[in-house]
């Protein structure tokens, strides 16, 4: 069975696929997503804006002024599991038995470099007192301590942390209590995406963990709204089944399970664009959830936020200004030039030559195309080695000029001028988004318009010892925004923090004492 048959009509349904969709995807598969063409890193000054001190000053002070006519919201990607933090751990349990050598010989066999900073740095875990609680007297060795330690941490009858969604694992040890990420991200919100005493966030995370959350909000409810004199509208929502792609074999004919149903897998993070889509906020703050700082840091990382709100703020004002104008049809020859100049500079729009072969009113259709679009202000942090994406200028097919953030696995590397200008780029993306999806009437932008569905990915996996090619939508960040209004901004190194490893829990930067 090579093809979408009448017998998969009720599979699709359920799923809320159409077949014209799953038809469109396999010929993805057939033709396959050509890598970006990079044409240029973005640097500070060619499409990275960096402020002084007095700047940033004054577009916290806009974002202050102007929040309290806003509806402001805090939408952070949570559904990612924990089990692939804890890789190295599972390996070891999978590995070592320490009835039949110690943990030095292990080490000294496996050069496993990740288990032996995770036994040094054991007491500095948030969740140490935890586990070794319920290990206590169980062990004969130290080296039995280690392996109980896992053991303990990881088995479904036990812990059974490499279940859970990574948002609500314990991070940071403030000696009275352990916060997870989950509830970090609403002492941030109380700082930025509050207004009238309250702050509104939405989490998407995955249909298994929804109990979990809702367990854990309850938990942590009244101490973070007595620390902040906050109450907190919080929302959650799943990835749509309808996002879901279609796995194909290695003859781009559909996967079948045994059973002959259609194999599909999640679409990856790109398929969120349909959940931001269903919200309603003027500003919308992106950022992810194993990204937080302990409590100390958190002011600076607040005061970043609002930098770029400001900033957008300050963008837009102007931006819908023109839009407003531009709906008139009464524009002279020199605003148009002025339009023109705010798109290039403020908002890294790029015109082909033939612009100026055209006549006013296809002038005109040109700017209002590219102006009424959602914006969205990124932070980028100076490149520290971190793996991640860039921000890039990257040319289409067409020629046209955009500034993009863009995945290593989208670029050619046996292109060597392509890999030269990724290793010459000085900052990368670390997820760090205010966005604005209203126009200047303040109706809302259906956001899905504004996706390049040809930066997607395919990726090669196996199901039952089958090789399958897999396919990932456009991430949100990526080709999902990828006809947004783009602006750059450097932010310090500090809103950068994420948690890829159980031993990133050991930074500075994840220690609340």
């Amino acid at each position: 069975m090579s093809h979408i048959s009448n017998q998969d009509q009720p599979q699709l349904d359920q799923k809320g696929i159409t077949k014209d969709k799953v038809l469109d995807q396999i010929e993805t598969f057939k033709e396959g997503i050509p890598f970006v063409k990079l044409e240029k890193a973005a640097v500070i000054g060619g499409g990275i804006s960096k402020f002084s001190e007095l700047e940033e000053k004054e577009l916290v002070a806009k974002f202050e002024r102007d929040r309290k006519k806003l509806t402001l919201l805090k939408f952070v990607p949570a559904s990612g599991a924990a089990s692939r933090m804890f890789k190295s751990l599972f390996n070891f349990l999978d590995t070592y038995n320490p009835g039949k050598e110690t943990l030095e010989s292990y080490l000294q066999r496996t050069n496993d470099g990740d288990i032996k900073v995770f036994s040094q740095g054991l007491t500095d875990f948030p969740f140490h007192k935890l586990v070794q609680s319920r290990i206590v007297g169980q062990s004969t060795s130290k080296d039995d301590e280690i392996y109980l330690f896992v053991k303990e941490l990881l088995s479904e009858d036990r812990l059974n942390y490499g279940f859970y969604p990574k948002g609500l694992l314990p991070f940071h040890n403030y000696g009275e209590f352990v916060a997870t990420p989950f509830e970090e991200h609403f002492m941030e919100a109380a700082l930025y995406s509050r207004t009238d005493d309250t702050a509104n966030l939405h989490f998407t995370i995955s249909e298994q963990h929804g109990l979990m959350f809702n367990k854990e909000f309850s938990n942590i409810k009244e101490r973070v709204s007595g620390k902040t004199n906050t109450s907190f509208n919080v929302g959650y929502s799943y990835q749509k089944s309808s996002t879901d792609t279609i796995a194909v074999d290695m003859k781009n004919r559909p996967f079948r399970n045994d059973d002959g149903s259609l194999l599909f897998r999640p679409g990856g993070h790109g398929a969120l664009i349909e959940n931001l889509n269903e919200q309603d906020a003027d500003i919308v703050f992106i950022k992810n959830i194993d990204n937080v700082v302990v409590q100390k840091d958190i002011e600076k990382v607040a005061d970043s936020k609002k930098v770029l709100a400001g900033l957008l703020l300050k963008i837009q004002e102007k931006a819908f200004e023109y839009a407003e104008l531009l709906d008139t049809g009464e524009v002279s020859e020199g605003m148009m030039a002025e339009i023109k100049g705010f798109l290039e500079r403020n908002l890294n729009s790029r015109f082909l030559h033939k612009y100026y072969g055209f006549n006013q009113e296809e002038q005109i259709a040109v700017l209002k195309d590219k102006i009424n679009r959602p914006i969205r202000v990124c932070g980028m942090v100076k490149n520290e080695g971190e793996p991640g994406g860039g921000p890039f200028w990257i040319l289409d097919a067409y020629g046209h000029s955009s500034l993009q953030i863009i995945e290593s696995a989208q670029i050619d590397m046996n292109n060597m001028d392509q890999v030269h200008i990724l290793k010459n780029s000085t900052h990368f993306n670390p997820v760090d988004l205010v966005c604005g999806i209203k126009n200047y009437k303040g109706e809302k932008y259906d956001l899905r318009q504004f996706v390049d569905y040809k930066q997607g990915f395919i990726t090669e996996k196996t199901k039952d010892g089958k090789a399958l090619k897999a396919l990932e939508l456009p991430g949100l960040w990526n080709g999902a925004m990828a006809f947004w209004n783009t602006v750059f901004v450097e932010v310090p190194l500090v809103t950068f923090n994420p948690v890829k490893t159980v031993n990133d829990l050991l930074k500075i930067s994840h220690r609340a004492s």
